[in-house]
């Protein structure tokens, strides 16, 4: 991997290099490359999880002085989510690096989406760590914290499970209910397929890394299935 690459990416460069590195370097790499003796990132992504929603937090509280709890609540889901950071990830030209088994490496469906999610994470963490929380708000401030404004446009920030079932039983006049249909991955990296029903049809599915958030991607297709979004 060359960090120099990557440094110059992000705009930022590190005193630790190896530390760079390691945000990168997934766990299955680890597993299949034994004697290279690396770390993986999943230390790092939990860092970076609990950093990144301390700047959204603070840059929503401070942009939306009259907003509710409730409100910034699902602002900040909606910037800090799956899907949003792999989209920022892949704009910024972080998959080039991520360091994979061959196995990963070849698989560009959900699973694929989730690493690069992850690896925003643990690179967030990863600049904490080597520069302090000013220098990581700033990039989080210049990379995700502006897509705000799309979200709010776009209606992103809508609890898509909410408007669905609003939705159905207006309409329909039916509850939906969602089950597990697949769990995918290994163990420390699971994807769930979560499939939404009305009555005995299946509308639609989605996938997350968590059966709630695939319930949420789930929701959003269905409200495209039935166009009402």
């Amino acid at each position: 991997m060359d960090t120099n690459k990557v440094e110059k990416e992000i705009g930022i460069e590190f005193s630790d290099k190896e530390l760079l590195e390691m945000a990168f370097t997934h766990r299955s790499y680890v597993n299949e490359n034994k004697g290279h003796k690396k770390k993986h990132n999943e230390r790092l992504e939990f860092l970076g999880d609990a950093v990144l929603e301390l700047s959204i937090t603070d840059f929503l509280y401070k942009k939306f002085p009259t907003k509710s709890e409730g409100d910034l609540t699902l602002y900040r889901a909606a910037l800090v989510n799956t899907d949003m950071l792999a989209r920022v990830s892949a704009e910024i030209g972080l998959n080039k690096y991520i360091l994979l088994s061959r196995g990963e490496s070849r698989d560009t469906g959900r699973a694929r989406h989730s690493i690069l999610a992850d690896v925003m994470e643990s690179l967030i963490g990863a600049i904490y760590i080597d520069k302090g929380y000013e220098v990581v708000d700033a990039f989080i401030l210049k990379n995700i914290a502006p897509l705000i404004d799309e979200v709010i446009e776009n209606k992103a920030w809508i609890d898509a499970k909410s408007m669905f079932q609003e939705k159905s039983q207006e309409i329909d006049g039916i509850t939906p209910h969602y089950d597990t249909i697949e769990e995918k991955g290994p163990d420390h990296d699971k994807v769930f397929v979560v499939g939404l029903y009305l009555g005995d049809i299946l509308i639609s599915k989605g996938e997350g890394k968590s059966k709630q958030e695939a319930a949420q991607d789930a929701a959003k297709n269905g409200l495209v299935a039935r166009s009402w979004k």
